[in-house]
């Protein structure tokens, strides 16, 4: 794709994903739009082996954005950063497509380790604001991670991911659009323990109150019989 169908691209994205755009200019001042311009450019030079050339270029784009893409992460179609402040994105991860980022999604490495360290997002993901992916594993295809999450560990396609540590809390038989990701109505799995907490906990308290009843019956019965045998 050349680059003036790159910039068809990207103004088609951020205008279907960002109901706060209004003008295809207006997407020029957008930091997604910026960063994917920079990203390519250094990508370009990582794969050519211009390591230094390709690091300064996306260091260029991540002080003027805020956010940080490594010149080696491989990007699908799709891609979008919504504001995307703090967004970093590491050397070996790997990006499907129509993939959506919020701002303060990590996805990073463990430590120091060598070859393949960071995360690989399936198709049709959406990571919400603040989530941290960290490791070498995937996230399967249609899936969606809350905002806040930590995950440490694979996520199964169609699944939805809440917590720290991330734990799958949902799982659906079918994929969503993009545009049906909801980012905010998610489970609570803490809420509900809870209320399963509250609702066994008013279980056991009617069962004592019935074995005291039947205490007290049994108490009165016992009673009435040594006052019958006097």
């Amino acid at each position: 794709m050349g680059f003036i169908q790159n910039v068809k691209e990207e103004i088609r994205i951020i205008r279907e994903r960002d109901p706060a755009i209004h003008s295809n200019l207006e997407v020029f001042l957008y930091p997604s739009f910026k960063v994917m311009l920079y990203y390519r450019l250094a990508h370009k030079m990582y794969l050519r082996r211009h390591y230094f050339l390709a690091r300064w270029i996306s260091q260029k784009g991540a002080r003027k954005t805020g956010i940080e893409i490594h010149p080696g992460a491989k990007i699908g179609k799709g891609f979008f950063i919504d504001h995307g402040n703090g967004v970093i994105i590491g050397e070996t991860t790997v990006i499907g497509d129509n993939v959506t980022l919020y701002q303060g999604v990590t996805l990073g490495g463990t430590g120091k380790e060598q070859g393949k360290r960071h995360p690989t997002v399936g198709n049709n993901v959406m990571i919400s604001t603040g989530a941290k992916v960290l490791g070498s594993f995937k996230i399967g295809d249609n899936s969606k991670i809350g905002a806040g999450s930590v995950v440490l560990k694979e996520v199964p396609p169609n699944s939805t991911v809440v917590g720290v540590p991330g734990q799958v809390v949902k799982r659906s038989k079918q994929s969503f659009p993009q545009e049906e990701l909801d980012q905010v109505n998610l489970p609570d799995p803490v809420r509900e323990d809870i209320v399963n907490l509250q609702r066994a906990n008013t279980e056991l308290t009617n069962r004592l109150l019935d074995l005291e009843r039947e205490l007290k019956e049994l108490q009165k019965r016992d009673s009435a019989a040594l006052v019958r045998e006097k």
